[in-house]
C-alpha cells in the first residue's frame, strides 16, 4: 500500500477492520464498489491463513469462503465497474509444500496439500474463468514467506527465540528455503499492476536468494545484535521429538526444503528484489 501511494497514483484500500492503511483512510469491504472507476486495477491480497486445528467440513468451508468466493465476488464486481486487471494475491501452497532439488516454477502442475493451498488453487481457477468471460485481466502472485514487520506465527515465533538467546537444534538442517520479504512482494505487485507482459499471467516471486534454516537464524541474530545459539541434532530424531509434541508440521517447515524460481518474473518484467535479505530481517527486527 505504501509503495503504491509514494508512486503518487491514485490508492483506495479496502479494509474489514483497519481504518487507515499507510496513512491513507481505508473504506469498509461493503463498500468496495463505489471508488472503482473504469480502467481501475485492484490488488486482492486479503485472504484466510495460520489457522490451527485439525481440518475439518467447517474449516474446509470456511477456507473457500475467504479464498475462493470471496475474491471471485471482488472480481465480478470490479469487472462490472469497468476495472481494468485484478491482481490476486495466492500462495506457493498451490504448488505443494516442499521442493526436492528443482525449485518450483510456474510450469508445474498445482499440487496443493491442505485446506488453504486447495482453496487459493480454486480461488485461481475460478478467477482464470472469470477473466475468460468478462475480458478483464488477471495476474496471480504466488508468494513462498512473506516476513517483515508485523510478521506472525512461526517466523515472528523463530524471530522471537533467538532475539532471546534460546539454544535451537538446528545446527544439523541442511535444507534451502525462498522467503520474500513484504517489501520486496509490494514492489512486485506494484509492477504487475501496470507492466503489460503481466497480463493474465501467474508468477512466483522471491528475494532470490534461498537459505537454510541455520543460515537464516544466524542473520536473525545478526539483524538482532547477538550470536546465534545452534547446536546439532540428526534430522529424524528432531522431526518425531516434534511430532511427539505436536509440533510437526513446524519442523517440517524447518527442515525441508521450499525453494521457488523467480526467472519469469526476472525476465518477463525485468524485476528485481529492491531490499536483501539482511535489509528485511533489519527491519523486521526493528
Amino acid at each position: 500500500m505504501a509503495r503504491l501511494v509514494n508512486d503518487g497514483g491514485g490508492v483506495v484500500p479496502v479494509s474489514r477492520s483497519a481504518g487507515e492503511v499507510a496513512g491513507v483512510k481505508a473504506e469498509r469491504v461493503s463498500a468496495l464498489g463505489d471508488p472503482l472507476s473504469p480502467g481501475d486495477v485492484v490488488v486482492y491480497a486479503a485472504g484466510r491463513a495460520h489457522v490451527q486445528g485439525k481440518p475439518s467440513k467447517a474449516s474446509r468451508d470456511a477456507f473457500r469462503q475467504a479464498n475462493r468466493d470471496e475474491p471471485l465476488a471482488a472480481a465480478r464486481l470490479a469487472s462490472s465497474r469497468g476495472a481494468r486487471r485484478f491482481v490476486f494475491v495466492s500462495s506457493i501452497k498451490v504448488n505443494g509444500e516442499k521442493t526436492e532439488g528443482a525449485p518450483f516454477s510456474e510450469r508445474d502442475t498445482p499440487a496443493p496439500q491442505d485446506d488453504y493451498g486447495r482453496s487459493k488453487w480454486e480461488g485461481e481457477q475460478a478467477l482464470r474463468q472469470h477473466a475468460e468471460q468478462s475480458g478483464m485481466e488477471v495476474v496471480i502472485v504466488r508468494p513462498p514467506l512473506v516476513y517483515g514487520p508485523g510478521v506472525r506465527a512461526n517466523m515472528a515465533a523463530l524471530m522471537r527465540a533467538v532475539g532471546r538467546g534460546w539454544p535451537l537444534p538446528l545446527a544439523s538442517v541442511s535444507n534451502k528455503r525462498s522467503l520474500v520479504f513484504v517489501e520486496n512482494l509490494a514492489d512486485f505487485l506494484a509492477l504487475c499492476c501496470t507492466h503489460p507482459a503481466a497480463a493474465n499471467e501467474t508468477f512466483l516471486v522471491s528475494d532470490g536468494r534461498d537459505l537454510s534454516t541455520p543460515e537464516l537464524v544466524r542473520l536473525m541474530a545478526e539483524a538482532q545484535g547477538r550470536s546465534a545459539r545452534l547446536w546439532p541434532c540428526p534430522v529424524p530424531i528432531l522431526k518425531s521429538g516434534a511430532g511427539l509434541l505436536g509440533r510437526g508440521s513446524m519442523a517440517d517447515r524447518l527442515c525441508d526444503s521450499l525453494q521457488v524460481s523467480s526467472d519469469k518474473a526476472r525476465n518477463r518484467l525485468v524485476w528485481r528484489a529492491p531490499f536483501s535479505v539482511e535489509e528485511g530481517l533489519r527491519k523486521m527486527a526493528e
